[in-house]
Order: C-alpha cells, then structure tokens, then sequence
C-alpha cells in the first residue's frame, strides 16, 4: 500500500501542478491567455494524471481485496515485481490515454474563436469551438471508450468492496474488524470523492450549465480531490488524529472563552 500511495501521490501532484500554478499566473497578472502548445500539454498532463490515478486507486483496490480476503496469498499475488508492473500499466495506461485524447482534440479545426471560458484546457471546451462533425464524432468515440474503462474498473471497485466488507464481518475480534476497516475507508472516501466530483462535472444537464457553474465544478473536480487525498489517508497516522484533536479542542475552547468574555 505504501508504494502504490507514493504513486497516487504522484499523481496528485502532478495534476494540480498542471491547472493550478496557470490559474494563479494569469490571476496575478491579470491576463487570460495561454499558448496553443501550452493548452495542449496542459490538456494533455491533465487528462495523463487523472486517468493513471484512477486505474491507481483500482489497482490499491486489489491489495486491499487480497490483503483481506486472501492473506495468505499476499506475498504470491503482490510481491514487488508484481506491484511494480500493475503500477506501469496504469501509467502506460493512462499516457496511451492522454495522447489519443490530446492529439484528436487538436487536430480538429476551431471556427468559433479561441475563448475557452474555462480556468484550464479542458476537452468539453475545446470541442465547443470546432466546427468539425466527424473530429467531434472521432473525439466522442474515445470518451465512450475511457468512459467504458472507468466504469468496468468501478464495477471492480464495487465488487471487491462488497467480497472485502463480507470478509471483515466474519473476523470474530472487534479490534480486528475495526484495523481492517481503517485500511479500506480511506482509499473509499478517495475513489468516492474522484468519481462523485467529476460525474457532477461532466454529467450535469446541459440546460443547467452556465460559465460560473462550469467553473466552479471543474474546480471541485480538478482542485479538491488531490487536494484532499494527503489529508484522508494522514488520517490513518494516530500522532496526527491527535494533533488535529487538540487544534479542534484549542479552537472550540477559545470561541468558547471569547462568547464567555463577551457576555
């Protein structure tokens, strides 16, 4: 699990590294533009990050299934050589990805300006500037396809969460179920919080769309996430649930203190 959480680290940085630093850039300076080739690798790094962090996140799925449900097998079905090669491919996975997507969108011709709309390059918001009909049929083709991977991994998710959950309730000890739940909650909370964001994103109904919506969801789903993965799995480290504790305690006990010496 520790080497596959330095991977999605990596990847989390990775993908906030691509959209942040632009967005703060032409806030500072008060500017709008990028480059065509800076849109494309900034579409490209972008679609590269999330798409080999979540064949990552269903990779670490599978070590939690064969740690719970089959431990004995563990050391056979995940030694190093075997981790490493499950993490390549969702590297090499998700960079096959990346370019076929990069390379359709721009290679379609854009008739209707080059005002995105957007904080960062985004396909749904290239598509909207081109007027070619057969580009944008080729571009949909791929996202059916990238959007078949996803669900085929979350259907792999969804079963060996139930296989993991049926295995954890027959361990006699309470301690027991409850170390193996604390193995599993936060790798869920990560994937649930992945998927939900970016569903809410890219599945809303067109009609409710409107440019302050639209960029308020791409920055739930490209900002909040990596942004949040650190946090959810450090809450496994006791010593920082008990630093996080004590800050609570110190806030809640100083409004408490300030209500009192106000009244």
């Amino acid at each position: 699990m520790g080497f596959f959480l330095l991977n999605l680290s990596l990847t989390d940085l990775g993908y906030i590294c691509t959209t942040v630093p632009k967005a703060m850039d032409t806030s500072l300076h008060n500017t709008t533009t990028i480059s065509y080739m800076g849109c494309a690798a900034q579409l490209f790094f972008f679609a590269f990050f999330i798409s080999a962090e979540y064949f990552l996140l269903t990779i670490m799925c599978y070590d939690r299934y064969v740690a719970i449900c089959k431990p004995l097998h563990y050391g056979t079905l995940l030694g190093s050589r075997a981790c490493t090669h499950m993490a390549a491919a969702a590297w090499a996975t998700g960079f096959l990805n990346s370019l076929l997507h990069t390379a359709n969108t721009f290679s379609l011709p854009l008739c209707q300006g080059n005002a995105l709309g957007q904080f960062f390059c985004e396909i749904p918001h290239i598509l909207k500037l081109s007027c070619s009909h057969s580009g944008y049929l080729r571009e949909l083709g791929l996202i059916v396809v990238s959007a078949y991977l996803v669900f085929c991994c979350s259907i792999f998710i969804v079963f060996s969460y139930v296989q993991i959950f049926r295995a954890v309730l027959r361990i006699p000890s309470q301690q027991g179920r409850h170390k193996a739940f604390s193995t599993c909650l936060p790798h869920l909370a990560v994937v649930s919080l992945f998927l939900s964001t970016g569903m809410f994103a890219y599945l809303k109904p067109p009609s409710s769309s409107s440019p302050s919506l639209d960029l308020a969801l791409s920055v739930l789903y490209s900002v909040v996430p990596p942004a949040l993965n650190p946090f959810i799995y450090s809450l496994r480290n006791q010593e920082l649930k008990d630093a996080l504790r004590k800050m609570m305690t110190g806030c809640f006990s100083g409004a408490i203190n300030c209500l009192v010496s106000g009244t």
